[in-house]
């Protein structure tokens, strides 16, 4: 008998469109929000910590999230958190 190997949480899809929040720690200027899907970009200043810049906005596929990721990666940007706020295929 094979035991199947987990593939992590059943709740993470990535199946079509949605409003996502990313949070990297680091600033981030609001110029990059058109190479970032065109996503809100909030920087949070902390005296005694680091930065942190949340991104929100709509991600059309996993294509797309992808991208965003990657950039945030060539940038050496710690995610610390990606959630969805609405899944738009739940909504219609």
């Amino acid at each position: 008998m094979t035991t199947p190997i987990s593939q992590g949480p059943k709740d993470i899809e990535f199946g079509g469109p949605a409003i996502y929040r990313i949070v990297v720690r680091g600033q981030l200027d609001g110029g990059w929000s058109d190479r970032l899907a065109g996503m809100e970009i909030t920087t949070t200043s902390r005296w005694d910590k680091p930065s942190l810049t949340t991104l929100v906005g709509r991600i059309r596929d996993q294509a797309e999230l992808s991208g965003v990721l990657d950039t945030l990666h060539g940038l050496h940007l710690p995610i610390v958190k990606i959630e969805t706020i609405e899944d738009e295929g739940e909504s219609q």
